[in-house]
């Protein structure tokens, strides 16, 4: 299995806005979010990606096929200081436990050195058990997870589980 990465340029930000409605569609079971009148969840800061320096979106590629996305920023979800984080991360179902995520995440982490915060929904716990095998691989252990960060919480009201790590 051929697993890449590509930067998304301005020329197939459609494509991305459309993998990012899918994303969208799957979290709102965790964060109740609610469709516009047009049937679409929307991405308020996707132009910024083209727009503002330290933004990062890359396609998840399968051989040769669109297996999902990696939005990087330099945002911080928690009130400390932080070089990158990763805005959203989406592997589409059929590329689910096949080491997909974690080869791409590791890569990305790798393409991106300094500090990092990564918030996940503590009901998604699929992505709670992902992020916390993940992490804890990449950093051997050494790594913060502070649960239920204050002023981290998503459209639900939930407060987000935050990790902080340095590679």
């Amino acid at each position: 299995m051929n697993i890449e990465l590509k930067r998304v340029n301005v020329e197939n930000k459609e494509i991305l806005k459309n993998l990012l409605e899918k994303y969208d569609y799957e979290f709102s079971q965790w964060d109740n979010k609610d469709v516009n009148k047009l049937g679409l969840y929307g991405y308020n800061y996707l132009d910024y990606y083209w727009t503002e320096e330290k933004r990062w979106a890359f396609f998840i590629v399968v051989d040769g096929n669109l297996a999902g996305f990696a939005m990087i920023n330099d945002y911080p979800e928690a009130n400390e200081k932080t070089d990158y984080s990763l805005a959203e991360f989406f592997v589409m179902y059929k590329y689910r436990h096949l080491g997909v995520g974690k080869s791409v995440a590791m890569k990305v982490f790798d393409m991106f050195h300094g500090k990092w915060q990564l918030k996940r929904h503590p009901k998604n716990i699929t992505s709670v058990e992902f992020w916390n095998k993940v992490i804890s691989e990449y950093t051997g252990g050494h790594y913060r997870l502070v649960e239920s960060y204050p002023n981290a919480s998503y459209d639900d009201g939930t407060l987000g589980d935050i990790f902080f790590f340095e590679n």
